[in-house]
């Protein structure tokens, strides 16, 4: 019986002493001079890859769970309507060249008239001048009897029918000016036709390069919203995207350790998954507004007091070389210096601080 005793009372030992050390490690971790931490889950920026147009879907070319590139092309929407009005507005176009260069030719032609037509008057001019010469002889000559009077009134009607002729030749000019005018009032519609088909040909190959769902990120797939063959209005969603480039890890802090926090600050983040492989990390934002703490965040503190939400984010450069293992919600702690003079604790040291020897 003795023995069993002892032997309890040896296991209860080992017990306390282990839970005593777990507890020593886990106050030395949350009491770090000059640094503050919190928990929080890592995250990154989502993207929805959506249809400009309404329109059916033709294929997509990625699966949950997939990696994509920047500028690759991940579904594809049918485009046979699109196509036919591209071959219309083409052939309307090929017109509106055409009607431009007959307003053109138009013009020339309305020119040469309106040359006639001066040439004309200038004719009509010397015709009329030459009568009313005549005209005007024939009134003095009327006055010494020198001719009849018959021959005065053929002389008078003579200058009146060319003074008329001269009229009519410069109303004439007048008409041809205005046509000349009109047909060069064409030939700016016709050109201006030609930018409108230009522009709606322009439209309509957007509206077909629009067609073609492009990736703006390289990340990662998180859902495939809808599939093949599905009808979709405009802004209808594809899929939906996870930029591995831009992953944060959002925590909460208390007032009086938030003040202290500055956009920029060293911060370290340890997952749950890897807690022996620190990840550095910068302080992108920082709360000007304090909340009450949300009911997911866990803290040390009561529920009630306001707390003011951080943002670390991990460096792309540096997710760019690890990104097809990177995952989003998994929980983990964010370190952040408050005081810049700080120094990162040995479990928050990366392997390349480790290796470089301490001044």
């Amino acid at each position: 019986m003795k023995k069993i005793i002892i032997a309890l009372a040896i296991v209860c030992t080992i017990g306390l002493a282990f839970f005593g050390y777990r507890t020593l490690k886990e106050n030395a971790r949350n009491n770090i001079p000059g640094i503050a931490h919190g928990n929080g889950r890592l995250e990154a920026t989502e993207v929805d890859i959506a249809s400009k147009l309404a329109g059916r879907i033709d294929s997509i070319m990625v699966n949950d769970g997939g990696m994509v590139k920047k500028g690759q092309v991940v579904a594809l929407m049918q485009t046979n309507v699109l196509s036919a009005e591209l071959e219309q507005a083409k052939a309307k176009y090929q017109q509106s060249i055409t009607a431009a260069a007959s307003a053109k030719a138009k013009i020339e032609v309305k020119i040469g008239e309106l040359e006639a037509a001066k040439a004309v008057v200038k004719q009509k001019e010397s015709n009329a001048h030459n009568a009313k010469k005549r005209y005007e002889r024939a009134q003095q000559m009327l006055k010494t009897q020198a001719i009849s009077k018959q021959a005065f009134d053929n002389d008078e009607t003579i200058y009146l029918s060319a003074e008329a002729e001269l009229a009519a030749a410069r109303a004439s000019v007048k008409q041809a000016e205005a046509e000349v005018n009109s047909a060069r009032a064409d030939a700016a519609g016709a050109e201006a036709n030609i930018q409108a088909m230009k522009a709606d040909i322009a439209r309509i190959q957007a509206d077909l390069d629009d067609c073609k769902l492009i990736s703006p990120i390289n990340g990662r797939v998180q859902y495939r919203i809808a599939e093949t063959g599905e009808v979709l209005s405009s802004g209808g969603r594809v899929l939906n995207l996870v930029d591995l480039t831009d992953v944060y890890m959002t925590f909460f802090l208390p007032e009086g350790t938030a003040g202290k926090v500055k956009i920029g600050a060293d911060a370290r983040i340890l997952l749950d998954a890897i807690p022996d492989t620190p990840i550095p990390a910068k302080v992108s934002f920082v709360a000007s507004v304090a909340q009450f703490t949300p009911k997911t965040v866990e803290t040390q503190h009561e529920r009630e007091k306001l707390m003011f939400r951080v943002k670390v984010r991990i460096a792309p450069e540096l997710l760019k070389k690890y990104i097809e293992y990177v995952k989003t919600g998994i929980p983990g702690v964010a370190y952040v210096k408050i005081n810049p003079e700080a120094q990162w604790p040995e479990f928050l040291k990366t392997k390349a601080e480790k290796a470089t020897p301490s001044k």
